[in-house]
This record gives C-alpha cells, structure tokens and sequence, in this order.
C-alpha cells in the first residue's frame, strides 16, 4: 500500500486530524472529497476503530465492518430502534422518510408468493404498482430530454435530475402524477436519488463505449434480446454507482451489545458510523476499487440497499429510463468543451452540475 502523502496536499485540502492523528470526518476541508483526500484510504489502514466527537460515533470504514453493522442482529437503528436486524440490509440513505424501509409486497423478503390468495393478490398489487411507476418515470423522463435537446448547452442536474427524482411527480413542479395507492414515505424524500442520478449519468457519459452499447441496445430495431440485454447492463451501471459513488456517505447505527470489529471491541449501546463511501472503494473487497466498471465479477449488491425498498426501485427506473430518455432525444450528447463533472460532500455526496451539449 503507498505510503499515506496527505501531508503534500495544500494545507485547504489536508485531512484534519484528531488526537492520536486520526483524520476528523466533519473538519473543514474534509467534504471537499474524501476520496481524494485519502481520509477514507487513511482511515481504512490506520484508523479502522475510532471515534469522530464532531459526529458523536464510532467511525467503521472497512467494507467487513460495515457489512457486519449493516447485517448483523447486534445492530440496530440510531437514534432509535427500528431499522432491520439479521441479513436484510439497512437502509442505505435512499430512504429519508424513516428509519425502517419497508419492502414492497412480494419481495424477496416475503414468503412464498404462492402461499395464499392474500399473498397473491398483494404480488399482483406490486406487479402493477412497478409497472404504473415505470410508465410515470418514462413519460416524465421523454418531456425533460425533449425540453433541453435543442439548446447549445444544458446543466443535466438542475433541468433533468432535480425534476426526474420527484420519482411519481409529472415534469412541472408540484403536479402529481397518480400511479394508484399511497406513495411510500421514503419515496417522497427525492434530493438523494437526485444526487444517485446525476452520479449514474456522470458515471455513463464518462464511457462513451457504455453510451453506445445502451443506445444501440435499445434504438430503433433492436430485438427484444437486445433490450433485455441493455436492462441488464442498466442495472449492473446502477449497482456500480452505488458501490463506487453513493449519495449517502454515512449510515448510523447502535450496537445491542459489544460487538467485535477488525480494528477492536465496539461497546454495547454505542452509537455507529457506518461509512459506506469507505467500504465501497475498499481494495480488500474490490479489485480496481476506484475505477466504474459495472462488468465488474465482485459486484455486490449489499450497497444498494434492501431489495424491494420502494425509494431503492425508483432509483433504478429513473437512472434507466432517464438515460434512455436523454440518448434517444439526443444521440450526440457528451460534456460541454472544458467541463469534467466533479462531486462534492461527506454526508450526502453528488455531482452539483453536468454542463453537456445535447448534439
């Protein structure tokens, strides 16, 4: 591993260091980009056990650690109890309107679709309930791409990303768009996805191999085969933008009791900072841990959140059908001349403008 040269940084970029020369995650100059700033890679080989008194936790940065505080029983939500205990996954952030992410109906986490006719009908609910949004996001993401495909220039996150993630809500601002039933509460909340979006798209326009291969997948004249296939790649493109850039840096949890962890012995009843922009880009779990790759054989799903979650599905629609949305209504789409997209943040994470040129 290279030796840690922080201290070549300008003194603005330098991570700030605690007692015993732990970097301090809500220090100034820390959200500039911790990646960057090598506070994470620091963190996960010198401080993998610690506690940030800015933010009044213990600090866990190895993707082990923080799998164990996401999975394990011992664990549970912060402040209070109520996020899930055992092998389904915390709530990573993409559900802002509650401590406890509740699936959708005949998810995974369900029991045998085929048990009871209840059982069933609640299955066909969800069927069309995922269906109603995806037909929403669709039409909302066509009428945003249209909009700005004849301009010179665009910003992506303020004329498509903040309005895309209202996720059920129609292009205009305030004008609801009815799918059927009640919206979940954590899929109202809508700034994190917008920041999941703009991550995703920054993300695919950096690969203009990626680009081609989505648009000729899913032009004119392609096969059922060759959509399917695009779907796939999608959705691989998704899961790898949440590994390698998530909207939410830190999940907090609470230990039920002491729990051993690589770097010590965390106490019971102790307030956990789960830094999950750490554990994704942790060379113990991922190879080429800073590079996108969603062809990537060590995927793995556990950072995007437990399946079923509704805030979690609309994400992925909106990064799916926005891109389809914005190549279909501008073929030629790259970054304007001179702009690379850049992300800022350490609780909350995004690129704050995609300046492109729609041909």
């Amino acid at each position: 591993m290279p030796a840690d040269r922080s201290e070549a940084l300008p003194t603005a970029r330098r991570p700030h260091r605690l007692a015993g020369g732990q970097p301090g995650l809500l220090e100034p100059g820390a959200s500039t980009d911790p990646y960057r700033l090598r506070l994470y890679r620091i963190l996960r080989t010198d401080f993998p056990l610690g506690y940030d008194p800015g933010l009044g936790a213990w600090l866990l940065s190895r993707y082990a650690d923080v799998a164990l505080a996401l999975t394990d029983p011992r664990f549970t939500g912060y402040p209070r109890d109520g996020a899930p205990r055992g092998p389904v996954p915390a709530p990573l952030g993409l559900c802002r309107g509650s401590l406890v992410c509740t699936p959708l109906p005949g998810s995974g986490t369900d029991r045998d679709p085929g048990s009871t006719p209840a059982t069933a009908t609640a299955v066909e609910r969800t069927a069309s309930a995922v269906e109603r949004a995806a037909s929403a996001v669709e039409r909302a993401a066509y009428v945003l791409a249209r909009r700005i495909a004849g301009r010179d220039q665009a910003d992506l996150v303020g004329e498509f990303c903040r309005w895309l993630p209202a996720g059920l809500s129609s292009p205009e601002p305030n004008t609801p768009v009815r799918t059927g039933g009640e919206t979940a509460d954590c899929a109202r909340h809508t700034g994190l996805r917008e920041r999941a979006l703009a991550s995703f798209l920054a993300n695919m326009l950096d690969d203009p191999d990626l680009l081609a291969a989505v648009a000729g997948g899913a032009g004119p004249g392609a096969g059922p085969g060759a959509e399917a296939g695009t779907g796939m790649l999608l959705g691989r493109a998704w899961t790898e933008t949440l590994r390698r850039d998530p909207p939410v840096q830190i999940v907090l949890r609470r230990t039920r009791t002491e729990v051993r962890v690589s770097g010590g012995t965390l106490p019971a009843g102790a307030p956990v900072a789960c830094l999950i922009g750490a554990a994704g880009r942790d060379p113990a779990r991922f190879a080429a841990p800073d590079r996108f790759d969603p062809l990537r054989a060590d995927a793995d799903p556990l950072l995007t959140g437990p399946a079923g979650c509704p805030a979690a599905l609309l994400g992925r629609l909106e990064a799916e059908h926005g891109l389809r949305a914005l190549l279909t209504a501008m073929p030629g789409i790259r970054w304007a001349d001179g702009f690379r997209p850049a992300s800022s943040g350490v609780l909350t994470r995004g690129p704050r403008t995609l300046l492109v040129r729609p041909s």
